[in-house]
C-alpha cells in the first residue's frame, strides 16, 4: 500500500525518446478483516520443465531433497508441464501420501535413460571431507 507498484505509473515501455510509452496501471486494492491488500496476479507461463525422482504415467510425481522446494510450484504454473522422470514407476506404484505433485498438473512424461538420470551436472558438492577440515 502506498507504493507506486500499488498506485501504479511505473514505466511498463519506454518511447523512442526515453519518455514513458506504456505505464502500469493502479492495482486493486481490497480490505480482508480491516486491513487493505494490494492484489497480484499470479505467474502464468506457457511451458514447465521439471525434474523428479519418480513418477508415473499419470505425472504422478515425487522428488529429491531440495528439488521438492520449486518443482511443485513451478509444475503448477504451467499451461503444459513436462516432466523429466529418473525412475518411471507402474500406476499405483507411488504411495498417494509420498506423491509431492499430483498428475493433474502435468501433460507430458519423458523417462530418462540411466545415463541421462545419473548426470547432474547442475549439482555440485559444497561441503568438505570431515577429515580435511583438521
Amino acid at each position: 500500500m502506498g507504493t507506486q507498484v500499488a498506485e501504479g505509473g511505473l514505466p511498463w515501455r519506454y518511447d523512442g525518446k526515453g519518455g514513458v510509452a506504456v505505464a502500469s496501471p493502479p492495482k486493486e486494492v481490497r480490505v480482508f478483516d480491516g486491513t487493505p491488500h494490494v492484489l497480484e496476479h499470479g505467474i502464468r507461463t506457457d511451458f514447465a520443465l521439471v525434474r523428479a525422482a519418480r513418477g508415473d504415467r499419470h505425472g504422478n510425481l515425487v522428488f529429491n531433497k531440495s528439488a521438492r522446494n520449486f518443482n511443485p510450484l513451478a509444475a503448477m504454473a504451467g499451461r503444459v508441464t513436462v516432466a523429466e522422470v529418473e525412475e518411471l514407476v507402474e500406476p499405483g506404484a507411488i504411495d498417494p501420501d509420498h506423491v509431492h505433485l499430483p498428475g493433474v498438473f502435468v501433460q507430458r512424461v519423458v523417462a530418462l535413460t540411466p545415463e541421462q538420470a545419473a548426470d547432474k551436472t547442475i549439482e555440485k558438492i559444497t561441503v568438505s571431507n570431515r577429515k580435511e577440515r583438521g
